[in-house]
Formats: C-alpha cells, sequence, structure tokens
C-alpha cells in the first residue's frame, strides 16, 4: 500500500528540563490537532512564566513535512525553534508541539550551545512522553429511513466506524469517521446498500 494514514503523536502533555551554565529550560510538549490549539498553550505558558526571557517552540501537523512552524522568540536564527522542530522529525512525531521556556543565566551560550540547549530540553520532554499511533479520517454524513437502519448499523458496526452523532427519527443521520485507507471499500459498501445515502464532510 503506497498510502499510510497512520501516525505518530503524544498520548498527553509532557515536560523535561535541561540546565547550562546558569540558563534554565523547561520544555513542554502537547498533543495537538490544529494550529489554533497552540495559541492558548503559548498564552498560558507565558502567564505560568512572565520572567522567562524567551519562549522557543516548534510545531509540526499532518503527515507531509510542509506544515510546521519554527519560532526563535528572539533568540540568534535558527539556533531555537529550528533544532526543536527536528527533533519532532527525527522523532517521526507530528500533531505536536513543543515549547521551551529559557531564563537566562548571565553568560551567553553561543549559537552551538543554544542549539544543543533546545534539542536536549526537547527530548528531556519527549523521553517523559506516551507516544501512540493515530490514524487520519474523512468524516461521512450517511442518511436513511427508518426502515433501512439496520443495513446502515452493519455498515457501521462491520467497518468498525466511531460515530460522532446520531439523530434516530423518521429520516435518520449519522456522523461516522472512515479512516482514509478505508474510504473506498466505504464508497462501495455504502452503494450496495438501498436507500443509503452517504456524503462526504469537509473537515
Amino acid at each position: 500500500m503506497l498510502f499510510d494514514d497512520s501516525y505518530r503523536t503524544l498520548e498527553s502533555t509532557s515536560e523535561g528540563y535541561f540546565k547550562d551554565r546558569g540558563s534554565k529550560f523547561f520544555a513542554f510538549a502537547y498533543p495537538i490537532r490544529s494550529e489554533a490549539d497552540t495559541r492558548p498553550l503559548l498564552a498560558q505558558l507565558r502567564e505560568l512564566h512572565p520572567k522567562a526571557v524567551h519562549h522557543c517552540y516548534a510545531y509540526r501537523l499532518g503527515l507531509d513535512r510542509t506544515h510546521y512552524r519554527a519560532n526563535d522568540d528572539g533568540e540568534p536564527s535558527g539556533s531555537a525553534g529550528r533544532p526543536i522542530l527536528n527533533t519532532l522529525y527525527s522523532r517521526d512525531l507530528t500533531n505536536v508541539l513543543v515549547v521551551v521556556v529559557r531564563y537566562f543565566g548571565g553568560t551567553l551560550l553561543g549559537v552551538p550551545g543554544l542549539i544543543h540547549a533546545y534539542k536536549t530540553a526537547t527530548e528531556q520532554a519527549l523521553d517523559q512522553a506516551t507516544v501512540v499511533v493515530k490514524y487520519l479520517y474523512d468524516r461521512y454524513e450517511l442518511s436513511f429511513t427508518y426502515a433501512h437502519m439496520n443495513d446502515a448499523m452493519r455498515l457501521v458496526k462491520d467497518m468498525e466506524l466511531p460515530v460522532l452523532e446520531q439523530q434516530f427519527e423518521l429520516n435518520c443521520r449519522m456522523q461516522v469517521e472512515v479512516r482514509k485507507t478505508l474510504v473506498e471499500r466505504f464508497a462501495e459498501a455504502c452503494e450496495k446498500i438501498v436507500g443509503l445515502e452517504c456524503t462526504y464532510l469537509p473537515s
């Protein structure tokens, strides 16, 4: 199979810590679903650590390598956000945000020292995390009359589709998630069921 719909991410938040010549680096790793998830987490850390001089971060989303962001937050270019991001790539993790909060210790570490510090703090946080495998899904709405409910429910059960919403009246509706690698099989199964309408819902 050419396409893989699975990805590795974090089960929950984890933390790490690294210290070098008085500077303290606190790393926080979070599982995220979208770019919008990053803003409240960054704001929360700025409130918790108002005296820190830098809040550097990187995140990666999706399966390709094009949806990411790395931010040095005032550190020399490429010395903070990029080492954090590279660590996510090297561990094959996505849908993850890592923020490293730095308290300056009075001694300049230089770019190589900073790269090492941000990379090591990130590794410490990820070492504490539980990595889980998740899947990419498409969302569909199933529409059917009450008389065809058994057929629709059998499809959902046979393909083990997560149900997001359901409404059973004279005309019934269900929203389900279908793994991307199973979409073709799902579409074929839908076509075989009389009275069942399957509509793709853009995310």
